[in-house]
């Protein structure tokens, strides 16, 4: 039996819910943002890029999220519609609200920052009348992501998301997200994320995000995990960068992997990739391992990569890429 089941009965595969955004990537590479000149445009925020990354991988995806009525609005939405992503669910701010608007700064291949616009956001407008109980439903899973939760009205509607999801077993992926900027608190993080943590079936995050998260840094991953898996998730994803990742879940089971070598040029998107890689082969019913390796290839294909959501890959092209990796540097695989 598997470890999570998914209901394929459902006529979309999974719901991402939250961040959609603009990103900006310097191409005059290698230089402090201050001194970059020319940037690239591109569809950005986590949940956004997830959603492309599962649609590249011939999956059916759909969206709950809020746009600017600008260009910009309409660069993402047409963005959607063309990686075959069902819009229905995507409203248009009515208040003036812009998009995000993300400036990247590629130091080098492995130091990079962001800077980030985040005042009157679209996406934080996202209101509890925006969700559709329905459309829901119809979903194998939803994917909540945790910059959705840092203000009102958008935390209360993922928490009404979260509600219908629950109330139709709709599988609820807990993806951490966590952005500093877009907190005031962290007593109000730890409220929030609690919440929707304590009601997911599976929950993925880097260790530090885990560590904000719980707001215990001291803890081992298989505390992290026996806690979640307590509440009642199944599958527990803790992510640490070039040390690899390890997955828990609830039957016992603790899978590894190590990270595939590859020449970076930044250091961010590669979680997106990795989400959506991740996820593909466990809804195909795949080992968590070989979950674990393909989202670990997705990964080390995005960092090397100018872009996120544009150069994300699909199903054949993460299979060579593995295949070329194992062929050049033997097994990656450590299993537990």
């Amino acid at each position: 039996m598997a470890v999570i089941e998914f209901d394929n009965t459902r006529r979309l595969d999974i719901i991402p819910l939250g961040r959609v955004a603009i990103d900006f990537n310097p191409v005059d590479l290698n230089k402090p943002l201050e001194e970059s000149t020319t940037f690239k445009k591109y569809l950005g925020g986590s949940p956004a890029n997830i959603a492309v990354g599962m649609a590249r991988l011939g999956k059916r995806v759909g969206f709950i999220g809020k746009v600017s009525d600008d260009q910009f609005g309409r660069f993402v939405t047409n963005y959607f519609k063309k990686e075959g992503i069902d819009t229905s669910n995507i409203a248009v701010a009515q208040n003036g609200e812009s998009l995000g608007l993300t400036f990247t700064e590629i130091l080098s291949p492995s130091e990079s920052s962001i800077l980030m616009y985040r005042n009157g956001v679209a996406d934080l407008a996202l209101a509890t009348e925006d969700i559709q109980e329905e459309y829901i439903k119809n979903a194998k899973a939803i994917i909540i992501s945790g910059t959705a939760l840092a203000a009102s009205p958008s935390r209360e509607a993922a928490l009404l998301a979260l509600e219908y999801a629950k109330r139709h077993k709709t599988v609820v992926i807990f993806d951490i997200d966590y952005r500093s900027y877009t907190w005031k608190a962290t007593e109000e993080l730890l409220v929030y994320y609690s919440m929707v943590a304590r009601s997911s079936d599976i929950i993925l995050g880097s260790r530090e995000e885990f560590d904000f998260m719980e707001s215990n840094p001291g803890s081992t991953d298989q505390q992290t995990a026996d806690r979640w898996l307590a509440c009642g998730n199944k599958i527990i994803v803790i992510k640490h960068g070039k040390a690899g990742s390890t997955a828990y879940s609830h039957d016992g089971g603790v899978y590894k992997i190590k990270p595939f070598p590859v020449q970076s040029l930044k250091s961010f998107g590669g979680g997106d990739a990795y989400a959506s890689a991740f996820l593909y082969g466990l809804m195909a019913g795949w080992p968590i391992v070989d979950c674990l390796e393909f989202g670990s290839g997705a990964a080390s294909m995005l960092v090397s990569s100018h872009s996120c959501s544009d150069a994300m890959p699909r199903v054949e092209e993460i299979q060579e890429f593995i295949r070329q990796k194992k062929a050049e540097f033997g097994e990656m695989v450590a299993r537990a």
